[in-house]
C-alpha cells in the first residue's frame, strides 16, 4: 500500500489558524462508514446522533508547556527545544533545534539560567535526551518559561493556552492536543450525560509521531514512536459492560481510538493497565473495540488519514474530504469535526 494513495489536495487558506470562539459551533460532517453517505451539520448536533445506552470515549491527557526558546551556553546561538517523553532523574528525550549544535555535553540555558539543560545523550533518529537542572518545582518554571507546542502549520500566536487544552485535560504529559476533544464544551458534556450516554476517560499521552511526518514510501515500512497510555478499571467495565448491552463505543479522537485498542483483545474484550504503544492503524486492520470515531480533518499522507480510512475505508474518506475541501471546511488541530458512525 502506497503512501501517496493517502494524498489530498488542500488550499492553505483552509488551515485554521485560530480557534473558534465557541469550541461547539465548529462544523461536522457526518460520514456513514458503510454507505459513504455524508451529512453536514454543527457540532453541537453530535447529540442528535448519539444514542443512550451508548459510550463516548475521551482522552484525559493534558496538554504542557513543551516549547523552550533558550541559549546555548558557550556561543549564545539559539535553541528551541520540544519536550517529548520524560525519563528518569529530570532528564527528557527532546526535539532539538538546530540539532547539530547540541552535541553531547552541550548545554542550553533558559530564563537566564532559571533552568538549564544538559545533552546526556543522542537516540534514535536524532532525538536528545537532556538532563534538566533547577531549583524549586519543575511544573511551575515550565508554566513560566514554556509556550504551548503548536503544529508548525499555525503560524498564529495563541492568546489563550487554555484553547489548545480540552475542557476535561487532567494529567500533565502530552506534546500536542487530543484536538477532535477540544470541541467539546462543559455544557454539551452535561448535556450528553443527561441523555443517557455514558462518558468514560483513558489517558494517552501524545508524543513525537503527531510531529513526525510518514517518510516511507510503503505503508507498511512506516515506524511508529511509542506514547504511554493507561485505562483504569472503571473505564474497561464501562466499555465491556456497554458491548455487553449493544451500545456503540464512540472514540473521541484518533488517541482515544488507538489507546482502546492497544488496550484490548481481538474477541473485542478491554482490558484496564498501562503501557507504551506504537499501535499503526491502516486499512486492513480490524477493530476490536472501536464502532465509531469523533475528529479531526487530518494532514495529507498521515498516519492519521490511515487509520480513518481503516474505519470507514479509502474511497469514502477520499471522498469526504474532497467534499469538505469544496464546501469550504477549516482543516487540522482548530479546525472542523468529523463523525465517523
Amino acid at each position: 500500500m502506497n503512501v501517496s494513495d493517502f494524498d489530498y489536495e488542500l488550499p492553505e487558506e483552509l488551515i485554521a489558524q485560530d480557534p473558534i470562539e465557541d469550541r461547539s459551533s465548529s462544523r461536522l460532517l457526518m460520514l456513514d462508514k458503510k454507505t459513504g453517505a455524508i451529512e453536514h451539520h454543527i457540532f453541537r448536533d453530535i447529540i442528535d446522533a448519539l444514542n443512550p445506552g451508548d459510550c463516548l470515549v475521551i482522552n484525559n491527557t493534558r496538554v504542557i508547556p513543551a516549547r523552550l526558546l533558550g541559549v546555548k551556553e558557550d556561543t549564545g546561538a539559539a535553541i528551541e527545544v520540544l519536550l517529548l517523553k520524560r525519563r528518569d532523574n529530570d532528564i527528557w528525550e527532546t526535539l532539538v533545534k538546530p540539532g547539530k549544535k547540541m552535541k553531547l555535553g552541550a548545554v542550553v540555558s533558559f530564563g537566564d539560567g532559571i533552568l538549564k539543560g544538559t545533552v546526556v545523550d543522542v537516540v534514535e533518529e536524532g532525538n536528545r535526551l537532556i538532563q534538566f537542572s533547577y531549583e524549586g518545582i519543575f511544573e511551575e518554571i515550565l508554566d513560566q518559561l514554556g509556550q504551548m507546542p503548536l503544529p508548525p502549520y499555525i503560524t498564529h500566536r495563541l492568546e489563550d493556552k487554555s484553547r489548545y487544552q480540552t475542557v476535561y485535560a487532567k494529567y500533565d504529559g502530552s506534546a500536542a492536543a487530543p484536538t477532535a476533544g477540544l470541541h467539546f464544551t462543559k455544557e454539551l458534556l452535561a448535556a450528553i450525560r443527561e441523555k443517557g450516554i455514558n462518558i468514560a476517560e483513558v489517558t494517552l499521552h501524545v508524543g513525537l509521531g503527531t510531529f513526525r511526518p510518514v517518510k516511507a514510501d510503503v505503508v507498511e515500512e512506516h515506524h511508529m514512536h511509542s506514547e504511554y497510555y493507561s485505562v483504569n478499571p472503571e473505564t474497561a467495565d464501562l466499555i465491556n459492560t456497554t458491548r455487553k448491552n449493544g451500545g456503540r463505543i464512540i472514540a473521541v479522537g484518533t488517541t482515544s481510538c488507538r489507546t482502546l485498542e492497544s488496550a484490548s483483545t481481538p474477541d473485542g474484550v478491554l482490558h484496564a493497565g498501562d503501557g507504551w504503544t506504537e499501535i499503526f492503524i491502516y486499512p486492513g486492520y480490524q477493530f476490536h473495540v472501536v464502532d465509531a470515531l469523533i475528529t479531526n480533518f487530518h494532514l495529507p499522507k498521515s498516519t492519521l488519514m490511515m487509520l480513518v480510512s481503516a474505519l470507514a475505508g479509502r474511497d469514502h474518506i477520499m471522498n469526504a474530504y474532497a467534499e469538505a475541501v469544496k464546501d469550504r471546511y477549516r482543516f487540522f488541530s482548530f479546525g472542523d469535526a468529523m463523525f465517523i458512525h
